[in-house]
């Protein structure tokens, strides 16, 4: 089963036909994690928004162990992330869509393994190529004509406050394209259970910085509605596609 991870601007499974909401009880949470589990064309999807229903959970809160967990535990082998950015690379201007390729970790104090506790041995993965290579040629072919760089390296940040000029210079230093808060420890952990995942990245916002506009929420908002229509387009062909494959 293919499923979806749907970020800010996408946290209701509307493009799904045929839909029953479970309740998956999780060893890394007393709540019960609810997924959306419908059809696209026929396909069997998983849907889970990454920030609760509402959208009330911010980045750092998330229990990514018990989203992970709970996907696999329904059937889940592969995962598309769909993740807001702010753009860094020229590339990533706002409503930009990239398939990115590596992923550096800013991130501190997040419950970010399974291989924890209660283990026979030392546990590692090779995280090299930390995005499925097959799904992420998946998706790149499922933009067809629209404008989507196919390569860049994603900046995950602690969050939930936006990052400082300095900051932003500094990731740009390192080698970021792009800056989001929600990449991991989703990717890892998605490549420790074996799941094969990758992510599609739209850009919101220059990040800061980068230009003259004062970051708001409500220019956020407009790219992301912009925007959104050209990622269920991607997710659509690319469940067609993996329909067909897999």
């Amino acid at each position: 089963m293919i499923g979806i991870i749907g970020g800010t601007g996408l946290s209701e499974p509307s493009f799904l036909n045929s839909v029953q909401t479970r309740q998956i009880i999780t060893p890394f949470d007393e709540k019960p994690v609810q997924i959306v589990t419908g059809t696209l064309h026929g396909t069997d999807v998983s849907f889970l928004p990454r920030h609760g229903k509402g959208h009330k959970v911010p980045p750092h809160r998330i229990n990514y162990r018990a989203n992970i967990w709970a996907l696999h535990s329904i059937g889940v082998r592969a995962l598309i992330g769909v993740n807001a950015v702010g753009g860094i690379h020229p590339e990533t201007g706002p409503g930009r869509l990239a398939v990115p390729e590596q992923i550096i970790d800013y991130t501190w104090g997040r419950e970010h393994t399974f291989f924890a506790d209660g283990l026979d041995t030392v546990t590692h993965i090779d995280f090299t190529h930390p995005y499925d290579e097959t799904l992420r040629q998946l998706l790149i072919h499922s933009a067809g004509d629209l404008r989507l760089w196919p390569e860049g390296v994603y900046a995950c940040t602690q969050g939930p406050r936006l990052e400082t000029a300095a900051e932003v210079e500094r990731l740009r230093r390192d080698g970021a394209d792009m800056i989001g808060m929600t990449g991991l420890p989703e990717a890892a952990l998605a490549r420790e259970i074996g799941i094969a995942y990758a992510c599609i990245a739209l850009s919101v916002n220059w990040a800061a910085g980068l230009s003259d506009d004062i970051i708001t929420m409500e220019a956020i908002g407009e790219v992301l509605q912009g925007g959104m229509g050209s990622v269920l387009m991607m997710i659509e062909r690319a469940v067609q596609q993996y329909a067909s494959d897999y």
